[in-house]
């Protein structure tokens, strides 16, 4: 799904429930307020006609897809609700795998062991990898979302919402119907067109979705075993290296050089670099380094595969939390550092105003959009480099003020 499979699904909600993720989705279960049909959809439909026969779509399906069909007015609001991206990482982490969301990871880790660790063996995928995706994503199965993605897709389409990602979506999912991949009142999911135990939008499933029983249809809605199949082949097929954990809390010695930001293991291991678990680093391969609340914070080594796992949703966050979860179901231990709790922190509108400040210095290419990701921590990063602080690419009110000439 490039914006993946999250990156449209709904967030992980900070409420009890969690229901979510991608959040939490739990969004996906707010009540629908029935809009009537308007003008402006009236004519979206019309001019997507076009294009979705270009694609070949029957008129009997488009038809049949929109019947009743008219722009669900919860929706627009929930657009804005992305906890993955405003809230403290540290909050964000004890709601997704805190309360029950463990231990009902290995109990389905136990009524599920023969196919995951089948699934295991094809893809290379870990399965506590697939379990922490699944119980990020749905809880398991417990909150699969019960909009009507055609309904929700054309609602975000219509309002052009992330440009023409949704529109896009649509297409696909018509193209779903048409081929008898799914029927029409199966396409239920999130608010934003995710589906499933583990919320595929409609072209990951298309791309992805496997038939692991062989029953002729890819079930990702009511299978298991379809599932998880499914996600383990989403994850190869975005380059998971089997064999390569997806990464590793680590402690630096004193007076490290933080400018050492991507190396191999090796040299790593050679500038003082422990896990934490004291197990030795890998043999091969490299990483880099991510201080998700900066440097007075936990340290992590990442591998190539947290990027893969970001696939799914392009959050920090969200991989670092399905990771994480899935750690902790294999009965590994929490992330042992400190959280900076009571260190001040950027809100959004600082936030913005860093992002353009970071453009103007070249250092930035991005829209300033308030959320902190893989963007902004490098500019962030690069700006620190400059100005000789500790480069550990997080954004505090200090640096901002430091950028205004403030201090």
């Amino acid at each position: 799904m490039r914006l993946s499979v999250i990156a449209a699904s709904a967030l992980i909600s900070l409420a009890p429930a969690l229901a979510q993720t991608t959040g939490s989705i739990n969004v996906s279960g707010a009540h629908a307020r029935v809009t009537p049909a308007s003008p402006s959809f009236d004519i979206f439909l019309q001019r997507l006609w076009p294009q979705a026969q270009a694609r070949g779509i029957s008129r009997a399906t488009f038809d049949l897809a929109f019947r009743g069909v008219t722009p669900d007015a919860s929706i627009v609001a929930l657009t804005k609700k992305q906890s993955e991206f405003s809230a403290p990482i540290w909050s964000y982490l004890e709601n997704a795998v805190g309360g029950t969301r463990i231990q009902r990871g290995r109990d389905a880790a136990a009524e599920n062991a023969t196919v995951l660790a089948q699934v295991e063996a094809r893809y290379g995928v870990p399965k506590e990898v697939v379990l922490g995706v699944w119980g990020m994503e749905t809880n398991y199965g417990s909150f699969k979302g019960g909009k009507d993605v055609i309904r929700s897709l054309a609602t975000l389409a219509s309002i052009r919402y992330r440009g023409d990602f949704f529109r896009d979506e649509l297409l696909i999912a018509l193209e779903l119907i048409e081929k008898g991949y799914a029927g029409r009142d199966e396409l239920r999911g999130s608010w934003a067109g995710a589906m499933g135990h583990t919320q595929f939008m409609p072209s990951s499933y298309l791309k992805h979705a496997v038939d692991w029983t062989g029953d002729g249809h890819a079930d990702i809605w009511s299978s298991t075993s379809d599932a998880l199949a499914s996600t383990a082949n989403y994850l190869r097929n975005h380059g998971w290296a089997p064999g390569l954990p997806w990464g590793m809390e680590v402690s630096l010695p004193d007076r490290f050089d933080h400018r050492l930001d991507k190396a191999s293991f090796a040299a790593f291991a050679s500038a003082g670099v422990r896990r934490v678990d004291g197990k030795a680093l890998p043999s091969s391969g490299s990483g880099r380094l991510f201080y998700p609340a900066g440097h007075t914070g936990p340290v992590l080594l990442l591998t190539a595969n947290f990027d893969v796992i970001k696939k799914y949703n392009s959050s920090d966050a969200y991989a670092l939390a399905v990771g994480h979860l899935g750690d902790r179901i294999m009965g590994r231990p929490a992330i042992q550092a400190d959280w900076p709790v009571k260190a001040a922190r950027l809100d959004m509108a600082g936030t913005k105003d860093l992002q353009r400040r970071l453009k103007a210095l070249g250092l930035y290419d991005h829209d300033a959009d308030g959320r902190i990701g893989t963007g902004t921590r490098e500019a962030v990063r690069q700006y620190q480099i400059s100005a000789g602080e500790i480069p550990d690419g997080y954004p505090t009110p200090a640096l901002l003020a430091r950028m205004r000439g403030k201090r």
